[in-house]
């Protein structure tokens, strides 16, 4: 499977929104104090579309999202 090769449907809202702020330079412990969630989650977040687009890297993840047009 190709890098950038969703696997499962779509992204969620919450997905879409702490790739964006990864994208944006935001560690996991900013994005978890703009969020109001724990930084653990922030992370798990991160995973879930790593594994949705098979790819193993956080900039992996930022590439394919924005190949996908979602930010």
């Amino acid at each position: 499977m190709q890098a950038g090769t969703q696997t499962n449907n779509t992204l969620s809202k919450r997905e879409v929104e702490i790739i964006s702020w990864i994208a944006a330079g935001k560690s996991d412990w900013e994005i978890s104090q703009i969020l109001g969630i724990s930084p653990k989650t922030v992370n798990y977040h991160v995973e879930k579309v790593k594994r949705k687009y098979a790819v193993s890297t956080r900039v992996q993840a930022i590439v394919a999202v924005l190949k996908d047009g979602l930010i």
